[in-house]
C-alpha cells in the first residue's frame, strides 16, 4: 500500500522549508501570496491530506469555525456562508452552520455546543441589519458579526453600507435623466427601511431635488408593491422613477404599473434593492438593483475572524459598499 504523502515532501516540491509549508497549509504566518499558492499547488499535485488530529495537537486549534444564524430560509446566510468558506478554505478550515430560528434559547444551546467542540471562532449572522445584543460576554473564542452588527462597539461587525446603496440608486436614476423620483419601501420601524429612505432623500437634496411624493412605507412584499403603485397613480403625482426598498416591492410595483398601462422604463424607471436573483430575473423587464455583496461580507467577516484568532482583532463596525447592477428596468 502506498505511504501517505508527508509535509516534508510537499515542502521539497514547493522549494520551501517544512515550517513554511505548514504555515501555508494552515493559513498561518505572514507569507507572500505566491509562496502560499505554490505550497497549496504542490500539496494538491502530491495528493497531500493533512492529519487533522496531528495538526490540532501541534497548534492547539481545531480548524473549525461556528456560524450561528437566525435566517431560517437562507436568503442571506447562504451567500454569507459561501463567502466565508472561500476565505477559510485556504486554511483547510471547516464551518459548522447552526440555525437558531430566532429562538434565544436555541441560540444559546448552539453557542454552548460550538464551544464544547472547541471551535476556533464564531460568526454570528441573521436576516436583518439591526444591531443586536452580543451573543455572549467573556467568551473564550473571538466572535465576528456579519450582515447584522453588535451593540457593543468593541465587537467586530461587518455590515453592508445600505446608505451608500441608496445613494447609488438615486444617482443612477438622475444619471438617466429622471427627476421626479419616488421611494417605496418596507416598515417605517425597520432599520433598513428608515436608513435607505433617509439616504435616498439626502442624495436627492444633494443634487437640488425633492422626492416626487413622501416616502411610502409598507411591507417587504410584492403585494405591497402592487398596492403602492395604485397609491402613486391615484395621487396624480408626476413620477418618472421609483427607487424601491426591496426587489420584492419593485416586482409587485412593476406588475401593477404594467396593468395600468405604464411602460417600464419608458414611463417609469425602477430600481430595486438586494439583487435577489429570483426577483430581478423574474421581473418583466429585468430589474436594476443594488447588490449588497453578501459573499464579500462573508469573506471579510471570515478574514477578520482569522485575524482575531491569530491575535490581531479588528474592533468596531466595518461597512462594505455594494454595487448597482443595471438592467432593462432603467435602460435608456
Amino acid at each position: 500500500m502506498d505511504r501517505a504523502v508527508t509535509i516534508s515532501q510537499v515542502a521539497a516540491l514547493a522549494g520551501v522549508s517544512t515550517g513554511t509549508a505548514s504555515k501555508a497549509l494552515n493559513g498561518r504566518g505572514a507569507l507572500r501570496p505566491e509562496t502560499r499558492l505554490r505550497v497549496q499547488q504542490a500539496a494538491e499535485q502530491l495528493g497531500f491530506v493533512a492529519n487533522a488530529a496531528a495538526r490540532s495537537l501541534q497548534t492547539g486549534r481545531t480548524y473549525t469555525v461556528g456560524m450561528i444564524t437566525t435566517d431560517s430560509i437562507g436568503r442571506f446566510s447562504i451567500p454569507l456562508l459561501i463567502g466565508a468558506e472561500d476565505a477559510l478554505g485556504a486554511g483547510q478550515m471547516s464551518i459548522f452552520l447552526c440555525d437558531a430560528r430566532d429562538d434565544p434559547i436555541r441560540e444559546q444551546y448552539y453557542l454552548r455546543t460550538l464551544l464544547s467542540r472547541k471551535v476556533d471562532g464564531i460568526i454570528v449572522t441573521g436576516r436583518r441589519t439591526d444591531a443586536r445584543a452580543p451573543i455572549g460576554v467573556g467568551l473564550p473564542v473571538p466572535v465576528v458579526y456579519a450582515f447584522i452588527s453588535s451593540t457593543d462597539p468593541q465587537d467586530c461587525s461587518v455590515v453592508p453600507d445600505e446608505a451608500d446603496g441608496a445613494r447609488r440608486a438615486i444617482r443612477h436614476l438622475l444619471a438617466i435623466g429622471r427627476r421626479r423620483i419616488a421611494h417605496v419601501t418596507g416598515p417605517e420601524h425597520h432599520h433598513s427601511a428608515s436608513l435607505r429612505a433617509r439616504a435616498a432623500e439626502e442624495a436627492l437634496a444633494g443634487e437640488g431635488f425633492r422626492p416626487a411624493t413622501p416616502t411610502l412605507y409598507g411591507e417587504w412584499s410584492e403585494a405591497w408593491g402592487r398596492q403602492a403603485a395604485g397609491i402613486l397613480l391615484n395621487t396624480g403625482a408626476e413620477v418618472d422613477a421609483v427607487f424601491c426598498g426591496s426587489d420584492q416591492i419593485a416586482r409587485g410595483l412593476t406588475e401593477a404599473l404594467s396593468k395600468a398601462g405604464k411602460q417600464v422604463p419608458r414611463d417609469v424607471a425602477l430600481v430595486g434593492f438586494d439583487n435577489w436573483d429570483v426577483m430581478v430575473e423574474g421581473c418583466q423587464p429585468a430589474l436594476t438593483s443594488v447588490d449588497m455583496d453578501l459573499e464579500g461580507i462573508g469573506r471579510s467577516a471570515a478574514e477578520m475572524l482569522l485575524a482575531a484568532i491569530n491575535g490581531t482583532p479588528a474592533h468596531g463596525r466595518h461597512a462594505r459598499p455594494g454595487r448597482l447592477i443595471p438592467r432593462a428596468s432603467t435602460a435608456v
